[in-house]
Parts: structure tokens; sequence; C-alpha cells
């Protein structure tokens, strides 16, 4: 009997947490979707292309079932609509250095 409240608990902590990735995968292609009209204008041609394709492999992923391949590549996208420097390193590298001098 403990065994099966042990596995009925795991299975009920285990489940919000696939919703909640099912749920990441639609809100960060809603998020793409929303920043595509203004960010697809300013964005050069090599990045623009990228930034499609990643959303085709994120909605091919999500139609089968592939939740984290459709998170990977809706964050690659939304990646390179917020520019350079926008891989999680926020792009303050080296500020201040040699304001002392």
């Amino acid at each position: 009997m403990k065994r099966f409240a042990l596995l009925a608990t795991a299975a009920l902590l285990a489940s919000p947490v696939a919703f909640a990735d099912t749920n990441l995968c639609q809100t960060n292609l809603q998020e793409i979707d929303d920043n595509m009209a203004t960010n697809m204008a300013t964005l050069g041609e090599p990045a623009k292309s990228q930034v499609e394709e990643y959303v085709e492999q994120a909605r091919q992923a999500q139609q089968s079932g592939d939740t984290e391949a459709c998170i990977a590549h809706t964050t690659k996208a939304l990646q390179e609509l917020k520019g350079p420097g926008s891989s999680g390193s926020g792009g303050t590298s080296g500020t201040g250095s040699g304001a002392s001098n």
C-alpha cells in the first residue's frame, strides 16, 4: 500500500511539470508571434532566416509532441529576436573596467 501511495504521489508531482513544459512551448511561440512584426523589420537577413527556421522547427516539434525540442527552438528564436548578447550573459562583461584610471 505504501508503494502505491508513493507512486501516486510521484505521478501527481510529475504531471504539472509536463504541463508547464507544454505551456512554456506555447508561451514562447506566442511571444515570438507578438515580436515578429516589430523585430523582424529591424533584423538583418541571416538572423531573420534563422528565426524563421527555428520557428518552423519548433512548430514541427510541437506537432509531434516533442516539447523539449519545441522549447529549445523557441528559446533560440527569441534570443535571435532580442539581438546579440541575449544568450544569457546579460551583456555586462567588461562593464566598468578601466573606469578608475
